[in-house]
């Protein structure tokens, strides 16, 4: 909701949701030039291969995962940021005992996701 043509605000509970991520998605809130994924994911959830045409960052604020990135494996901790390139096949998944808090920023103002399995 723009207020006074100066900010927004935008509420957690109005995005998208699919049980473990909320998206913010730039180019439907005031044409924001980012777009991040919000994820509480419960252990042994993950998110499957793919890729996009830009970079992509990740903020671990709590928890434990464990990444594919191209060909190596990341251990991830809360306090730790990965930055994966643009086209770069990437996955994640929660290994930790419990819930993982990170925010997952997309360097465009639209997702754009190319699932690779």
């Amino acid at each position: 909701m723009l207020l006074e043509n100066t900010y927004a605000i935008v509420h957690k509970d109005t995005l998208p949701f699919d049980g473990n991520t909320f998206e913010f998605e730039g180019l439907l809130h005031e044409d924001a030039g980012v777009s991040f994924i919000w994820v509480d994911m419960t252990p042994g959830s993950g998110i499957r291969l793919h890729r996009h045409p830009y970079q992509e960052i990740f903020i671990i604020q709590e928890g434990t995962a464990t990444f594919t990135v191209g060909s190596s494996i990341v251990i991830a901790h809360g306090g730790e940021i990965i930055i994966v390139p643009a086209e770069t096949p990437h996955r994640f998944i929660n290994t930790g005992e419990c819930l993982l808090r990170q925010v997952d920023i997309h360097v465009s103002r639209e997702i754009i996701t190319e699932w690779l399995e």
